[in-house]
């Protein structure tokens, strides 16, 4: 007979009261199921009323207790309110641990995937309908520039000199930068303002099954995350809306763990006058300097420039660039201790 498994070793011991707190919280079967349920996505207190057939006040309280208890997050999105799976130490390693040990197979649990996949549907089909109404807005702008292979092509080597632990992509639209380099990290991170975009980068993720990123509604400007918490910050196709975009990339490094990499991605300077006038863009591309220069200001090393210009044959009117900025603090090594 095999041995029985062994849980992982937690990375943060727990003080005995919120060891107590998180188990007692957790040791209840609805809210054992929940924990099951945002393991798999980020869902609102309606979604887990729709999947697990209970009362709203009941749901609600259940989500109080195991967010007292350190175990799950609770975030605002306009009216709405998301929950998911804490991502301190501690309290959430103990989550997940707990759902490791679940079995997939069980008839409950089996139920509940069932009925979160056609909450999931239900989202695809509210994005589906979005993108239909701006579709063609959306492709006449991306026959104006660079093919999105290319861009995302130079966007993959811009990252390929080392491994991205945490990734954070600001103004993450559909969310197509956390899919693209989803694969080869750790944890991604959306922000976007739209709460729209948000929903249909959601259903992107869940379709690309990338449960280790995720999307929230954040302020550009105003970003209320930890200091030295992501190795990379990307931000695709984003400044030309903003009125700062200067203020935009020195929050942006605020974030950047030593030697973290900040990568922006941005039209070159143009004269397509209608994108300001029907499209909401603020500015008509940057100089390669005015870029350079704000991420200097912010203390960032400028360590990659590149513009990608049109194909000859196509309908491109406008270059790409793309300007990549290093923390330039050096990242300190633990120490080898020798065994004599």
């Amino acid at each position: 007979m095999d041995p029985p498994p062994t849980l992982m070793p937690t990375p943060a011991h727990l003080p005995f009261e919120a060891l107590y707190s998180a188990l007692k919280a957790a040791a209840e079967g609805t809210r054992l199921r929940i924990l099951a349920l945002l393991g798999e996505a980020e869902l609102t207190v309606s979604d887990l009323t729709a999947i697990l057939r209970q009362s709203q006040p009941r749901i609600s309280r259940h989500l109080r207790l195991l967010a007292e208890a350190g175990l799950v997050e609770r975030f605002r999105e306009g009216s709405w309110a998301f929950f998911r799976l804490a991502e301190r130490e501690g309290a959430a390693n103990l989550a997940r641990e707990l759902i490791a040990r679940l079995d997939p197979d069980d008839v409950t649990l089996s139920r509940d995937r069932e009925r979160l996949a056609e909450v999931r549907a239900q989202r695809a089909d509210a994005a589906q309908n979005y993108f239909r109404r701006h579709a063609a807005e959306w492709d006449r702008i991306r026959k104006l520039h660079v093919a999105d292979e290319a861009v995302e092509g130079a966007i993959l080597r811009a990252f390929s000199d080392a491994p991205v632990r945490a990734l954070l992509d600001l103004g993450t639209g559909t969310g197509r930068m956390l899919e693209l380099l989803g694969p080869q990290i750790q944890r991604g991170l959306g922000l976007d303002l739209s709460l729209d975009m948000l929903s249909l980068a959601r259903t992107r993720l869940d379709r690309a099954g990338l449960r280790h990123c995720s999307v929230r509604q954040g302020d550009i400007y105003d970003l209320a995350l930890p200091k030295d918490s992501f190795d990379a910050v990307v931000v695709h196709q984003v400044l030309h809306f903003l009125e700062d975009g200067a203020r935009a990339i020195k929050e942006a490094a605020c974030v950047l763990r030593p030697a973290g990499r900040l990568l922006v991605v941005d039209f070159a300077p143009h004269d397509l006058e209608f994108l300001r006038d029907e499209h909401a863009h603020r500015r008509l591309g940057f100089a390669s300097d005015t870029v350079t220069q704000w991420m200097k200001a912010a203390g960032l090393d400028v360590v990659l420039q590149q513009s990608l210009p049109p194909e000859p044959a196509s309908e491109g009117k406008i270059a790409v660039s793309l300007w990549l900025g290093r923390d330039p603090r050096l990242v300190i090594a633990a120490p080898v201790l020798e065994v004599a």
